[in-house]
């Protein structure tokens, strides 16, 4: 394998199974709650060709990939989304709270799955060292990853997780409305978080809402898995 093929892999293939893996969080607790929607329709499946979404997990990190290898040489972050699995809320005692549940899932999986990642660190030193090196930084990506996608599906906005949360959260008023904002509330976080700050950039104006705030997240999110997983010297 060369070394850019190399570093593909290393970056995509834990980028893949936590977009993957997050989506699975969301099937399995439908199906646990009583809709076997996302089982009848093959989705609670690890392949990947079942849960590709054409611009989140083809078209976004292709484009992070040849940006990065294009500025940087190496692929240092990835980032995207799967095709949302299929759930009928109808089939729920309580559509509104159990679909909070639904929700919270996929971040939980990325949280539990970073935290079992971290675990899985303590094992690499056992190995030789060129594959203990690939799987290193396979596994602290994994951990990045999930921790990125959790946090970042926490937004409360429809149809993040976090806006479905704050649905289930709200009196029954106020979630009426919050939950009428999903049609806009994608196209509002892209507006807002991405386009907006490139073209303030442009103009020399410093304001990246997103990127400040994982920024100053997810070291602490990746210091605080680490030491929940046994490494207390992280960070010293």
């Amino acid at each position: 394998m060369t070394g850019i093929a190399l570093q593909i892999a290393i970056a995509a293939i834990p980028a893949i199974f936590a977009i993957v893996l997050h989506e699975l969080g969301h099937g399995y607790a439908a199906w646990a709650l009583g809709d076997d929607t996302a089982k009848r329709a093959g989705r609670l499946s690890l392949n990947p060709l079942r849960h590709v979404d054409p611009i989140g997990t083809v078209l976004l990190p292709g484009m992070l990939v040849l940006m990065q290898l294009a500025t940087l040489h190496h692929v240092a972050f990835m980032f995207g989304w799967a095709k949302p699995v299929p759930i009928s809320s109808w089939r729920f005692r309580d559509e509104r709270h159990m679909m909070m549940l639904v929700a919270a899932a996929g971040p939980l999986t990325n949280f539990v799955l970073a935290w079992l990642s971290a675990l899985a660190l303590h094992g690499v030193g056992v190995l030789p060292p060129v594959p203990g090196a690939v799987a290193g930084a396979m596994l602290q990506l994994f951990i990045l990853y999930n921790l990125a996608l959790g946090l970042f599906n926490l937004l409360p906005i429809p149809p993040f997780d976090g806006g479905r949360i704050m649905v289930g959260l709200l009196p029954a008023s106020l979630a009426a409305f919050w939950a009428r904002l999903e049609p806009i509330g994608l196209f509002a976080v892209i507006l807002l978080l991405f386009l907006l700050p490139q073209l303030l950039h442009e103009a020399g104006i410093a304001f990246d809402p997103l990127r400040d705030g994982l920024g100053r997240a997810l070291p602490w999110a990746f210091d605080l898995v680490l030491r929940l997983a046994g490494h207390p010297d992280v960070g010293s």
